[in-house]
């Protein structure tokens, strides 16, 4: 095992004491960890990430090395792609089957050279050290210290070449993106995909003289949606207006399928799957008397936190309960069905989502949101309007759901959403009348400097007749 031949470099063993307690090395191992985790276990980063609950490697971290971690993985899994393809290229002979911890030590490493702002130095010598402080990976620290040493002489060439060429996407999810979309959209989504998803902030008050002076305020781009888009990023905690609850954060495709029921002042809304809250909120705000449903007590704690944090939880009434075994003593005057999803609009935000769901998870959901949206409908009253939504962007989850329920259901008429209701998007309705975006969608205008697309989200709108 060693360089390619072209580029081969003498090898250099690293030092023979032990690495133990060597600076930084438990943040980067804990990386190593949950890289494989996430990609051979197929477990979400967000719960091997998660504050209280997460992996103990990752919660025996202070909260800068934490942030470390999480940079890491989101780097090498974005660029998970690419970086296997820098390793093939680089190597004479495969790495050794099984050798899961040996390249979860080889990406980590490639990935804070190429992507971050970590001292190459401190890549290197840390991921040398994890080598040697595995005994199944010490035979291999030789080669770790030169891949990483090339990958520094030539990084500047190795990320202009992976900017010119296809995302290297898991195949089940470069196959599918193109059935659906077609080779040049599925191409302009995954290149979005490679980028950082910028942070959208949605206003309690969206009156057009609060959006623009928040706007100037936090120096955002207000979306035409009515979402604002912040320019740099930032600790969201520390912005004007945080602690008085002026705004939270909630990606602008997110913040559209609670606006679809327009006018819900003094109206009975039920919020099904709420947490963490964001539509819950966006409800409250527009005067409605929302009952915000999750089978989760924990996500029903963060979100009730959410909601006293912008002075809502008045508005709000929260039941930790399964949408099947919910029965409230009377129906209402809208039903909000966000559903569990494969998630596959937020790649930008949950890069993992590719490696860790599969094309039968995906079937398996849209069984699952078609027997919930059958549920919720039970739970409308008549004449009252059901908005059933989920983020991904198959639409065996989102448009195939929604035409059954539409075929089926004698009592529900698809209520079409107009162009006007959905400003700067409106290319993104389907001759339905449903909502389907992607990241393609929603593209910076010339002369903005903040980031353009938005998560790729599903809704429709239904109105009970009966």
């Amino acid at each position: 095992m060693g360089l390619s031949s072209a580029r081969r470099r003498p090898r250099r063993e690293g030092p023979s004491h032990s690495p133990a307690g060597k600076p930084g090395l438990a943040a980067r191992q804990a990386a190593q960890r949950l890289l494989s985790a996430i990609v051979d276990a197929r477990t979400p980063m967000d719960a091997l990430t998660d504050d209280t609950h997460g992996h103990p490697h990752y919660l025996a971290l202070d909260a800068r090395d934490r942030s470390l971690v999480r940079a890491i993985l989101m780097a090498a899994l974005r660029h998970r792609g690419d970086l296997e393809a820098l390793v093939t290229r680089f190597t004479e002979r495969p790495l050794p089957d099984g050798a899961a911890s040996l390249r979860a030590i080889i990406h980590v490493a490639l990935a804070q050279i190429l992507f971050l702002d970590v001292p190459n130095h401190s890549a290197t010598d840390l991921a040398v050290a994890a080598a040697q402080a595995d005994p199944r990976n010490r035979r291999f620290a030789g080669l770790v210290n030169a891949l990483c040493r090339r990958a520094i002489r030539e990084c500047e060439a190795i990320r202009a070449e992976i900017e010119t060429q296809p995302v290297r996407a898991p195949q089940w999810f470069a196959d599918r993106l193109e059935a659906v979309y077609g080779a040049d959209r599925a191409r302009a989504i995954e290149a979005v995909h490679r980028r950082e998803a910028p942070i959208d902030l949605t206003l309690k008050d969206r009156s057009p003289a609060n959006i623009a002076a928040r706007a100037q305020t936090l120096d955002a781009w207000a979306l035409p949606t009515g979402s604002l888009r912040l320019r740099h990023g930032t600790e969201i905690a520390a912005l004007p207006g945080f602690d008085e609850g002026a705004f939270w954060v909630q990606d602008a495709a997110a913040a559209i399928p609670a606006r679809l029921f327009g006018e819900v002042s003094g109206r009975h809304v039920a919020d099904l799957c709420a947490a963490p809250g964001g539509k819950t909120a966006q409800l409250a705000a527009l005067g409605a008397k929302v009952t915000a449903v999750d089978q989760s007590a924990n996500r029903l704690k963060r979100l009730r936190a959410n909601l006293d944090r912008l002075d809502l939880s008045q508005a709000c009434e929260t039941v930790a309960a399964s949408l099947f075994d919910f029965t409230p003593d009377r129906p209402f005057d809208a039903v909000l069905l966000d559903a569990p999803c494969s998630s596959t609009g937020t790649v930008r935000r949950h890069p993992d989502v590719p490696w860790t769901k599969s094309d039968a998870d995906i079937v398996k959901l849209a069984d699952l949101q078609a027997r919930m949206l059958a549920r919720a409908a039970t739970l409308v009253a008549p004449g009252g309007l059901l908005v059933f939504a989920n983020c991904s962007l198959d639409p065996r989850e989102g448009e195939d759901v929604a035409r059954a329920f539409a075929a089926d259901q004698d009592s529900f008429t698809i209520d079409a959403v107009s162009a006007a209701e959905l400003p700067g998007l409106e290319d993104c309705l389907t001759a339905e009348g449903f909502v389907r975006t992607t990241p393609a969608d929603l593209p910076a205008p010339a002369g903005e400097i903040a980031a353009g697309g938005v998560d790729g989200f599903f809704a429709a709108r239904f109105r009970r007749t009966v």
